[in-house]
């Protein structure tokens, strides 16, 4: 509109404050582009992806660097060598990423004891007297269930889901947890899962690379067990499920054995059932037992308490 300019101002974004370092990366198969806060470090480490756009995209990257972190800017597609489309991305290029981050002398994961002090200036409780602790989705994500958990003395329920741990230890103070969530990061087996053996009754442990159910046996009042989309490929490790004595329910889908039957959902929980023959609940089905299954059951139960009498 026409007319005298009454207030004029001018404003400036810095996407990148000084002293900021950026520093392109041609590692391996990565390639992007690393931000680096001004000072020594270590700082929190985070990956910076940008949608479907494809191409190298920095702008978010340089923002976290100005406030703090170390943020690598990782293209996918679209991107000098890379795929030139959307297709068929493979995740190892993305666990690469992820080493490359943490190998890092400039990036530090989330610890534990960080991760509780976060908690308790949330929630307003006190670590050590809180029966139930949330750790999920740290950022930057924890790396290691280290020594910091002993605290945890009346914890009964512990979340430690969506971070990039990748074994089980530092448990045995813990001699209340009932509930352990694991689900979304790199587990490879089950070890460290004895020092709470006594007590755990859930376990949800989905979205992780467990192929081996070696020491599952130990867990004898586990009755919930989540740890749908691992890596169980044959029967042989299934039927260790039936050394569990009250286990009841199983969520497996996602595992290369039940995707075999993934036009056939029950022929699937025909022969997981015939296996672990005690399950009420698979895959969020109720499995329903024939009279014959029910007669032999109650014969098992009847022989075995005339033989505890």
């Amino acid at each position: 509109m026409p007319g005298p300019v009454v207030a004029k101002a001018e404003v400036q974004r810095w996407f990148m404050a000084p002293g900021v370092r950026r520093i392109r990366l041609k590692e391996g198969v990565v390639r992007g582009s690393l931000f680096l806060p001004p000072g020594d470090g270590p700082f929190p480490g985070v990956i910076d992806m940008y949608g479907d756009e494809g191409g190298l995209i920095e702008f978010r990257s340089s923002l976290l660097a100005t406030h703090g972190f170390a943020a690598l800017s990782l293209p996918y597609f679209d991107f000098e060598d890379l795929p030139r489309f959307m297709k068929e991305l493979k995740l190892e290029y993305f666990e690469e990423a992820a080493r490359f981050l943490r190998r890092h002398p400039k990036a530090k994961a989330t610890t534990i004891k960080e991760a509780l002090a976060r908690w308790e200036e949330k929630s307003g409780q006190k670590a050590s007297e809180a029966k139930e602790v949330k750790l999920y989705g740290q950022v930057p994500p924890v790396e290691k269930m280290d020594g910091a958990l002993s605290a945890l003395v009346n914890c009964e329920k512990l979340s430690l889901s969506t971070n990039c741990i990748d074994r089980i230890a530092n448990l045995n103070n813990l001699k209340n947890l009932r509930i352990l969530s694991l689900g979304r990061n790199n587990i490879k087996n089950l070890n460290g899962l004895e020092a709470v053996a006594e007590t755990l009754e859930e376990l949800w442990i989905s979205y992780n690379l467990i192929e081996k159910l070696r020491g599952i046996r130990v867990m004898k009042k586990l009755k919930v067990l989540y740890m749908s989309n691992n890596l169980v490929k044959d029967w042989a490790e299934f039927v260790r499920l039936a050394e569990l004595p009250v286990l009841e329910e199983l969520v497996f889908v996602g595992n290369p054995l039940q995707e075999k039957f993934a036009t056939d959902q029950n022929s699937w929980i025909e022969e997981a059932t015939k296996r672990v023959p005690k399950l009420k609940k698979l895959d969020g089905t109720l499995v329903v037992k024939g009279e014959e299954e029910e007669g032999a059951e109650g014969a098992e139960g009847a022989e075995g308490a005339e033989g505890g009498n």
